[in-house]
């Protein structure tokens, strides 16, 4: 899920830029070339483009993007292109005074249009924002002077500050133009410490250290992301000295554990796996019994022992990780009897092929994946043999693409190590920006609603508890694990941070790239 969420007019624009991208690369080099500079080579995940407004995932927005706002090491909010700020209670506005002298990676000075233009952007229902819902909040934006922005809310929203960290996008390369089919999307540019300087489509992204950089030059002069998509694949480059880190499975990392020159990073996540449910599909917007139950299938620990080594835990609640989970709720722990009683309860019926029917329908459907991600494969299988052994016909496909809108289930990766609204508003509220398996509960919208406006933690806790009760109801998924991230690297870098709890595929290892460096 590093690429873009390709539906509608995006799905039109991700067709069209591969296809003028191969065209640019060609029969691109597969070899990535060292110089004589300090140079790390990075094994990544494919882009088709790259714009913070639009696509939420992308771990090398970090290099590439400054915010307002940013994450330090333990995840708090700490200033950014922002030097300072205050909130205004009674009208729920913040203002914001910028720093000084920021630029572009182009030369341009970064102001306060840039961030208002970045905001409407995000905001503009036309360009189909995976980021939208976080800024729904926002009522008015002020820019009073080059340096100072005021943003008006509608109610309070205390996780406003954490999606403020959004990187700022240049309004004098993007206004005007159409944001999705733009080729700003293949040639980038913030006021990250890194600036893209090539993008051999499909085989690396290029980055060159940003010298004016607001925190000081960064130690590496250069970062290649190098294409690697297959875990299994980065692990080999790894051993090979094709690749100098990378993030690996805990089956590839176990190599490299008492390896000399290698260094092995298990760092703490609140990216979690489960089985999502399309609740637009035929199939499952008739049977919406069926999460509930297949939930009672699933043998959690048995995964994270085969699969994950036993770098994990059980997965019951999205927000399980941070200080709002609710350990008391319904956790549906493995029983096989429990599932099958639930089953013929709901009008089930086992046949003599072994497989539940009802009204002459069997109980079957696949469970999707990505390619290059065995972990997701490997829990995939084993779920669909959980769910083999109590008579559900469940399959598992792997596709190039995914195709959200024509599926049954798939197996999702998700989670945030911020604000409890960051992980949950967007995607299970009704026709929101992430969510993508249209799951609706309208209790569920009103919780997090409110939860949203409350400023301190005891008014929010009771809201989220209760909407993790809610989610027990009426389940979206089929919680499985919460995963550690596994990451490898030569032992020569510094200044990785590893006890920083990371998102969803492991982002956030490069919260402080400027301060990393390779020794001697």
């Amino acid at each position: 899920m590093l690429k873009m969420k390709t539906k509608g007019k995006q799905l039109a624009a991700a067709i069209l830029t591969a296809a003028m991208l191969l065209a640019l690369a060609g029969c691109g080099n597969s070899e990535v070339q060292k110089t004589d500079e300090k140079t790390l080579i990075y094994g990544s995940g494919d882009y088709t483009a790259i714009n913070p407004a639009l696509y939420e995932h992308g771990e090398i927005n970090l290099l590439l993007f400054l915010g307002l706002t940013a994450h330090d090491a333990e995840n708090d909010i700490v200033p950014a292109a922002a030097e300072s700020w205050i909130y205004d209670e009674a009208t729920y506005t913040y203002t914001f005074t910028m720093r000084e002298g920021l630029t572009f990676h182009d030369g341009e000075a970064l102001t306060a249009d840039d961030v208002k233009f970045t905001l409407e952007t995000i905001m503009n229902p036309d360009n189909g924002s995976e980021n939208a819902a976080n800024f729904e909040d926002i009522d008015k934006i002020e820019v009073l002077d080059d340096r100072h922005i005021a943003i008006k809310l509608t109610a309070p929203n205390v996780a406003m500050l954490d999606y403020l960290t959004i990187g700022i996008l240049p309004e004098h390369l993007l206004a005007g133009k159409d944001i999705i089919t733009d080729s700003f999307n293949q040639n980038p540019v913030g006021a990250g410490p890194y600036r893209l300087i090539d993008w051999d489509f499909g085989q690396s992204i290029t980055l060159e250290k940003f010298d004016d950089f607001y925190l000081g030059e960064p130690k590496i002069d250069q970062i290649i992301f190098k294409i690697v998509p297959d875990t299994d694949a980065r692990a080999l480059q790894l051993k090979s000295g094709e690749l100098d880190f990378a993030q690996i499975t805990p089956k590839g990392m176990t190599e490299f554990e008492d390896a000399d020159g290698y260094r092995v990073y298990k760092m703490s996540t609140a990216d979690y796996r489960g089985i999502l449910y399309n609740f637009n599909s035929d199939f499952f917007s008739r049977h919406r019994e069926l999460p509930n139950i297949l939930s009672y299938a699933i043998d959690r620990q048995a995964i994270i022992d085969s699969v994950l080594l036993g770098y994990g835990v059980p997965a019951y609640s999205p927000l399980q990780m941070g200080p709002y989970n609710n350990p008391d709720m319904e956790k549906f722990e493995y029983n096989p009897e429990k599932a099958e009683k639930l089953l013929e309860d709901a009008g089930w019926k086992k046949e003599n092929d072994g497989y539940y029917y009802k009204s002459g329908e069997q109980l079957s459907f696949a469970i999707n994946n990505g390619q290059g991600d065995q972990v997701r494969i490997d829990m995939a299988n084993i779920c669909a043999q959980n769910l083999q052994e109590i008579g559900v016909n469940a399959t598992v496909t792997v596709n190039a693409e995914t195709d959200w809108a024509g599926q049954d289930a798939y197996l999702i990766g998700w989670g945030s190590p911020f604000d409890p609204d960051d992980h949950t508003y967007k995607v299970f509220g009704t026709d929101k920006g992430a969510n993508y398996s249209a799951y609706s509960n309208a209790r569920v919208d009103s919780l997090l609603q409110q939860a949203r406006e409350k400023a301190s933690y005891e008014e929010r806790l009771p809201l989220y508890q209760e909407f993790q009760e809610e989610i027990t109801k009426d389940m979206p998924y089929t919680f499985i694990a919460y995963i550690d991230a596994m990451y490898v690297g030569k032992d020569k870098i510094t200044g990785i941070t590893e006890d920083t709890v990371l998102g969803h595929h492991g982002v956030g290892i490069f919260h402080n790239i400027y301060e990393w460096d390779i020794s001697e």
